[in-house]
């Protein structure tokens, strides 16, 4: 039997944590060296809220039993998980209780967990909370409590940073000053970012090996800078696996998106930690796009999905959630939305061997 249906039935039976990831040359192995092969959601709202909108708990237990999916990603508020949030006023104890509880949920299932860095707040607690261009100072002090917090839980992988974006390679990978402003930061300021390299490390002088995901420029989408020696350097971990995230807004084609993932994978070990489209299928009969269209294509979705089996990548949908667009439920009895849920439903119900 393939790892993927085994982590499949482990996880409707309940049977407990999956054995722990490691990298070997550009694939995922688990602690008996057998390939896996990642198809999951993500899981929203435990960035912007402090309680997960009440029901994450049943969110990742839903995806996970109903949906068949063998991995979560959780997004996380690092002001959150220390109390800074304006509707905390206990340190962060409550809502470092739930996400624990939400992570050894995931794992308990017999699925693996992405805790991913998702919103920071460009070194100011609790004024900035929200997406940004590069984890800050801030970011060391997240890591280092929730690297020891999750270090060798074989279910956890670590997600670095949700989407740097607008610096340079260098900086990505070894910090330096960051002006951050635009459409998603309040108030535009300067702030000192560590680095990439930095948070590994950091992670690593927790004694944890976890397997880490970390995605590249472009909010996550350009990988060109790994095939020019930014990636980063592990020292004593189970590997760094590199996270891409696609959607039609980008504005390539996926002939040209294809062609890039194309030049990447055979070189390193890849997540499509987000991906996602609820544009409408086109009628029959209807003639295809003549350039890519920036509000979605209605064939990029399943050309994609295509892409994905026939070449056994390893993927995460965003997103579980009926208002995280693109969104993979309608409504909160998670009934799969008809341009995206239903065919990634279907997807993670068909077993592949990685």
């Amino acid at each position: 039997m393939n790892a993927v249906a085994c982590l499949a039935i482990s996880a409707l039976a309940g049977f407990g944590p999956p054995p722990a990831l490691h990298v070997q040359g550009n694939r995922l192995y688990d602690s008996n060296d057998r390939p896996v092969l990642l198809r999951g959601v993500n899981a929203a709202s435990l960035e912007w809220t402090s309680d997960g909108d009440g029901r994450i708990l049943e969110t990742v237990t839903r995806a996970i039993r109903d949906w068949h999916a063998n991995v979560v990603r959780v997004p996380i508020s690092q002001d959150r998980w220390f109390g800074a949030g304006p509707e905390q006023h206990d340190k962060g104890v409550a809502y470092r209780g739930l996400v624990k509880q939400v992570i050894h949920t995931i794992g308990d299932l017999g699925a693996y967990a992405i805790f991913d860095l998702h919103w920071n707040d460009a070194g100011v607690w609790g004024t900035q909370i929200g997406q940004h261009k590069m984890p800050d100072m801030n970011s060391v002090t997240f890591w280092q409590d929730a690297a020891y917090t999750f270090r060798n839980d074989p279910a956890v992988i670590f997600d670095l940073y949700n989407e740097p974006h607008d610096i340079t390679w260098d900086v990505w990978k070894n910090g330096g000053l960051v002006h951050d402003g635009g459409p998603t930061v309040r108030t535009a300021r300067d702030y000192q970012s560590p680095g990439m390299q930095a948070l590994l490390d950091t992670i690593r002088n927790q004694g944890a090996n976890n397997l880490v995901l970390c995605g590249g420029l472009d909010w996550a989408y350009d990988l060109s800078g790994f095939l020019k020696g930014y990636t980063l350097d592990d020292h004593g971990g189970n590997g760094v696996i590199y996270a891409c995230h696609t959607y039609p807004i980008k504005g390539d084609s996926v002939e040209a998106w294809y062609k890039k993932m194309l030049a990447a994978t055979p070189q390193i070990p890849v997540l499509f930690s987000e991906f996602g489209s609820n544009a409408a299928p086109r009628p029959a009969g209807a003639p295809a796009p003549t350039r890519p269209n920036r509000g979605g294509d209605p064939e990029w979705l399943p050309k994609t999905l295509q892409i994905f089996r026939e070449h056994h990548w390893n993927w995460v949908a965003w997103d579980f959630h009926p208002a995280a667009g693109p969104t993979l439920i309608s409504d909160w009895n998670y009934t799969p939305s008809p341009t995206f849920g239903v065919p990634v439903k279907k997807e993670l119900e068909t077993p592949l061997s990685p």
